[in-house]
C-alpha cells in the first residue's frame, strides 16, 4: 500500500463508528440468564420466593457470590477526564468508551461489565462512590481518570475496598506492554537487563509500564522518562517542589537517567534500544529522524490512541526492527484489551481479594508464551481473535493469586482453564447466535445517500 492508502485504512474506523454507533444506539444491554417458562416463574425470581436467598445472604454474606451475579460483574468507573488521547471530554462523551470496555469484557472474558460514568472530578467523591457501590460488584475497573489523582484513587481503593480494584490504564496497559517487550527483545536478541529504554509520556500508563518492566529486570538507571517538560531526573526542580503531589514522577526522577541527560524526546531516544510511547495522539509526536540515532535493531512501541505518535511504516523506514502500536488495524497491537478480560476472568473465578503486580507478571508471561513459534518481528503478541490466550491468562492469574494467599477459592490450573474456556466460549457463541437469529441486526449497506467521509476531514479530527 502507498501512504495515502495506509492513511485511508487508518482513518476508516472513525468514519464507520459515526455510522454504526447511532444505528445500534449503544453496544450493550441487559439480558436474562435464568429461564422464564411462564409468569409463575416470577414468584421464584422475584417476590415472594426471592426472600429466601435474601435471608440466606443476610446470615452468610459470602453466599451473595453463589446466589447473585456479583461473582461475574465488574463496574467500569470513569469521570471522563482522560479518555483515550482526547483528554478531559467529560462523563457523557466518555460513555461510548466505557460501553466498548463492557463489550470487550463480555466477548473476550465472559465478564459482565457495567459502565458507570461519574459526574465529579473530586477523587474523594469517586472513592466514596465506589465504596458505596461495591456490594453489587465482584470487582471495579477504573478507566480514563486523569493523572495524578488516578494513583491516589487506585491506592486508596485497593486499601479500603473488599473487592479487587484495578486501573486498566495503569495495570492493564503495563501488563500487555511487558508481554510485547518480552517477545520483541527475543526477536532482536537483546536482554531486558541490558537495554536502554526511553519512556515517552509519564502519565498513568507509562508510570505503570516502567514499574512492571523494572520489576521484570530492566535497569532503571539505564532508562529515561519524558514528560511534557522534558527528561525526568534529579535536575527537575519543578517536580521536586511538588513531590508530595507527583510522588511517582519524583521517584522516577531519582532512579532513572543515571547519565543525567536533559532535553526532550529526541535526546532521550538517542542511543536507546527501546522506545515505549504512551503520550499524545499523533502523528508527528515522534519524528523519523529521531529513530535513526537509536541503537541497532531498535524497538518502537508507539501506543497513543486513536493515532500513534508515529505511523508504523515511518518508524520501519527510519530503521526500527520491531514496531508496535495500540491499534488493531496494524501488526503488533499492544492494547490492554489483550489483558484485562483474561486477568479479571481468573481474578473473579478464584474470588481474589486484589490484583497484584505478580498476578500481572503471570498474565504477561502467559500472553508472551502463547505466541510460541509464530514469534516474528511483525507478530510479537497474540491477536484478539486467538481467544484461547484469555483462558490461559485466567489460569495463570488464578494460580498466582492462590500462591500469594489472595484467593478465596482453590482450583487447579486445568480446572480454571476449562472453566474460563467454557464461560468465554458461551459469551462468543451467544453473540454469534443472536446475530444469526437477527436479534443483533446487521447494519444496512451504504445506499449512497449519505455523503462520503472526506479523508482530509477525518485526518484533521486527529
Amino acid at each position: 500500500m502507498n501512504v495515502e492508502e495506509l492513511l485511508a485504512k487508518a482513518t476508516k474506523p472513525a468514519a464507520d463508528a459515526m455510522k454504526l454507533h447511532p444505528f445500534y444506539r449503544g453496544k450493550i444491554e441487559t439480558t436474562l440468564k435464568c429461564t422464564v417458562h411462564s409468569f409463575d416463574d416470577f414468584a421464584i425470581w422475584y417476590t415472594p420466593g426471592v426472600a429466601a436467598p435474601c435471608k440466606a445472604i443476610q446470615a452468610d454474606p459470602e453466599l451473595v457470590y453463589e446466589y447473585t451475579n456479583k461473582w461475574n460483574t465488574v463496574g467500569v468507573v470513569s469521570d471522563g477526564t482522560r479518555v483515550l488521547g482526547l483528554g478531559d471530554i467529560g462523563p457523557k462523551a466518555g460513555l461510548p468508551v466505557m460501553e466498548g470496555k463492557a463489550l470487550l469484557y463480555k466477548y473476550l472474558g465472559g465478564v459482565d461489565g457495567v459502565p458507570l460514568m461519574l459526574d465529579t472530578k473530586d477523587p474523594d467523591a469517586i472513592i466514596n462512590t465506589v465504596l458505596m457501590l461495591q456490594p453489587g460488584f465482584g470487582g471495579i475497573n477504573l478507566e480514563d481518570i486523569s493523572n495524578p489523582k488516578c494513583f491516589y484513587i487506585l491506592d486508596t481503593l485497593r486499601e479500603k475496598a473488599e473487592i479487587p480494584v484495578w486501573h486498566d490504564d495503569q495495570q492493564g496497559t503495563a501488563t500487555v506492554t511487558l508481554a510485547g517487550l518480552i517477545n520483541a527483545l527475543k526477536v532482536v536478541g537483546k536482554e531486558m537487563s541490558e537495554v536502554k529504554i526511553a519512556f515517552i509520556g509519564t502519565g498513568a500508563s507509562n508510570v505503570a509500564c516502567s514499574r512492571l518492566i523494572f520489576g521484570w529486570g530492566a535497569d532503571p538507571a539505564k532508562c529515561f522518562m519524558v514528560d511534557s517538560k522534558g527528561i525526568l531526573g534529579k535536575h527537575r526542580k519543578d517536580l521536586e517542589m511538588r513531590k508530595a503531589e507527583y510522588v511517582d514522577k519524583w521517584k522516577l526522577c531519582n532512579i532513572t537517567n543515571a547519565e543525567r541527560r536533559e532535553g526532550d524526546i529526541p535526546d532521550a531516544m538517542k542511543g536507546a534500544d527501546v522506545v515505549i510511547a504512551l503520550s499524545k495522539s499523533g502523528p508527528g509526536v515522534i519524528l523519523p529522524e529521531w529513530i535513526k540515532p537509536m541503537a541497532k535493531d531498535s524497538i518502537v512501541f508507539a501506543c497513543a490512541n486513536p493515532v500513534p505518535e508515529i505511523w508504523p511504516w515511518e518508524a520501519l523506514e527510519a530503521g526500527a526492527a520491531v514496531v508496535a502500536t495500540g491499534r488493531s488495524d496494524f501488526p503488533n497491537q499492544v492494547n490492554n484489551s489483550l489483558g484485562f478480560p483474561g486477568i479479571f476472568r481468573g481474578t473473579l473465578d478464584v474470588r481474589a481479594r486484589t490484583i497484584t503486580d505478580e498476578m500481572c507478571f503471570a498474565a504477561a508471561k502467559a500472553m508472551a508464551d502463547h505466541v510460541g513459534d509464530k514469534l516474528a518481528a511483525d507478530f510479537i503478541l497474540p491477536n484478539m481473535d486467538d481467544w484461547e490466550v484469555f483462558p490461559r491468562e485466567a489460569a495463570a492469574v488464578a494460580m498466582k493469586a492462590m500462591e500469594q494467599g489472595l484467593a478465596r477459592i482453590e482450583i487447579t490450573y486445568e480446572q480454571e482453564f476449562q472453566l474460563a474456556t467454557k464461560i468465554i466460549k458461551r459469551s462468543r457463541d451467544m453473540t454469534q447466535r443472536m446475530m444469526e437469529e437477527g436479534f443483533i441486526p446487521e447494519a444496512p449497506e451504504d445506499d449512497g445517500d449519505e455523503p462520503e467521509i472526506d479523508l482530509e476531514t477525518v485526518k484533521a479530527a486527529y
